[in-house]
């Protein structure tokens, strides 16, 4: 390394160590837990963002409403430090940022606000609380719409953003929103958002290199959200070493998708229940542990997620592509229909789950491609039904994407639908309930490896369900008893069907075929 740049090093490492510090007592806050600092603590942010450095919070408890930081200024909470949201309505003025983005002038408010900054962050040992139960209207009145409601904190356009080491609790609204913002860290962050309705964790709204690290959260809502409401997709996103809970979903990437997603990460993870037992939203135990959706256009491409633990939610894993169009721009025409592609999970254990089954649908004409599920093992309540194995699943492709929008399943396991080059591999599944539905139920599938699955299975039904499905490869299943069949094939269009290392003590018959499926279709290979 040359000289100069050994000194160039050195004296950033210098002026980060001894960044220049504006303590808000010296420009009049009071940390009595009374006062209302906002006028003082701006004032603070003001003087600070001439200079670059860090506004201080020594001990005590200051009252304020909007924060309104600026480029170059940290908001810094020593120990004992905490930031109390406002409980009057009338000291969060609306904020409507130069930006076009759905429910642009609709959602108007928060605690802390920035807008086209650069060099801005959060951090210290302290709490913020947002109280967002207790904000009042002027007639006493709760503030309950969404719009009004305040987020703790909301960053718009900004680059170069690190929130870290801080608590986090009671937004009126979602906890964290970052919109088409670059250049984020949020690490060792711990949240608790059970005081109102949509009480996310983080939201990430089209934004771009992104590190969520080593954090906490408990949220009513969903907790970390990657969505893109606007012309921007997120991508280049890395979630790793959190641990969620949520009464909602705890990891999702969709419901709002108009430019897509790529480029995602998630990375020893643990999902558990919430500490909070009255959901507003969802179920107690959680609505979904992993969700992928894109139902407002663009496209989803490159996901990875590996090492994650599941403790409870209805559905461990939900993938799903839609078309309910929603454009951010009403001067725009509506989105086309999106797509899913390149998506690979692995060694996922989910335990304590229910019986509303994972699944991979699509809608006719556009398929979900190249998903591989490997090391993968979901331990449910089973205890389905006849009735439920033979149910026809309405397309609902317009409908608002939820884990549990198709209610129980006719797979015990996974079902996929209008999907296509999808490898399984070490798959398995057990049951606290004998399930009479087939471990996987596959309808419009072209292209799929399943390689070693096994399930608990009823002796009356097959492993596999099979209607309209092409180009299948199943290699040694391993039921833990005798079952109807490897696979029961369905529809005229069933073709290329290959069945090998089959141990054929576990099966009253290798495969079956009925609704207008050819037995000349399915090719054996070795059984043994």
């Amino acid at each position: 390394m040359s000289r100069l740049k050994i000194i160039t090093v050195l004296v950033l490492i210098v002026s980060s160590t001894y960044a220049k510090e504006y303590n808000v007592l010296d420009f009049g806050a009071k940390a009595d837990g009374k006062t209302v600092n906002t006028k003082a603590i701006n004032k603070a942010v003001k003087a600070c963002s001439e200079t670059g450095g860090i506004v201080v919070f020594p001990a005590g408890e200051y009252v304020t409403s909007t924060i309104y930081l600026k480029s170059n200024v940290t908001l810094y909470l020593q120990k004992g430090a905490t930031i109390l949201g406002s409980t009057s309505m009338d000291d969060y003025p609306p904020n409507i940022p130069d930006y076009k983005f759905y429910r642009q002038g609709k959602i108007l408010r928060a605690l802390i606000y920035a807008e086209n900054c650069s060099n801005i962050g959060i951090q210290g040992e302290g709490l913020i609380d947002g109280r967002g139960d207790r904000i009042l209207k002027q007639d006493g009145q709760p503030v309950k719409s969404y719009g009004e409601r305040p987020h703790v904190i909301w960053m718009v356009k900004s680059k170069h953003i690190r929130v870290r080491d801080v608590s986090l609790r009671n937004s009126a609204l979602w906890m964290e929103h970052y919109l088409a913002c670059e250049d984020i860290l949020i690490h060792n962050i711990d949240v608790y958002n059970h005081c109102n309705k949509n009480n996310d964790m983080i939201d990430i709204n089209g934004c771009k290199d992104v590190v969520i690290s080593d954090c906490r959260g408990d949220s009513d809502d969903d907790g970390i959200t990657l969505k893109s409401t606007h012309e921007m997709p997120c991508e280049n996103i890395l979630i790793n070493n959190c641990v969620i809970s949520s009464h909602c979903n705890a990891i999702k990437c969709g419901t709002e998708s108009n430019a897509g997603f790529k480029n995602i990460v998630v990375s020893n993870c643990v999902i558990r229940p919430s500490k909070d037992t009255v959901p507003t939203y969802g179920t107690k135990i959680g609505t979904s542990g992993i969700s992928l959706e894109v139902v407002d256009g663009a496209e989803m491409n490159g996901v990875s997620i590996s090492n994650v633990v599941i403790q409870g939610t209805v559905v461990p894993l939900f993938i799903r592509l839609g078309n309910r169009a929603r454009g951010y721009d009403k001067d725009k025409p509506n989105p086309e229909t999106g797509s899913i592609q390149n998506i690979t999970i692995s060694n996922v254990t989910a335990y304590d789950t229910w019986n509303y089954t994972s699944s991979i649908v699509g809608i006719p004409g556009h398929n979900i491609k190249n998903v591989t599920l490997e090391n993968i093992r979901i331990f449910s309540k089973g205890g389905g039904t006849e009735e439920q194995a033979k149910r026809e699943v309405p397309e609902l492709e317009t409908e608002y994407p939820e884990a549990v929008m198709f209610d129980e399943l006719p797979a015990s396991g996974f079902y996929v639908r209008h999907a296509e080059n999808i490898t399984m591999k070490n798959v398995e599944f057990h049951f606290m309930e004998n399930d009479k539905r087939p471990a996987l139920y596959l309808d419009d599938v072209i292209g799929m490896k399943i390689l070693n699955l096994s399930s608990e299975m009823d002796p009356s039904v097959p492993m596999i369900f099979g209607r309209d499905i092409k180009n299948v490869f199943v290699q040694n299943p391993l039921p833990d008893k005798n079952c109807k069949s490897v696979i029961e094939l369905s529809g005229a269009d069933s073709k290329n069907i290959r069945l090998t290392e089959i141990d054929k003590k576990y099966f009253e018959k290798i495969f079956d075929v009925t609704g207008g499926a050819d037995k000349k279709d399915v090719k054996t290979g070795v059984v043994y």
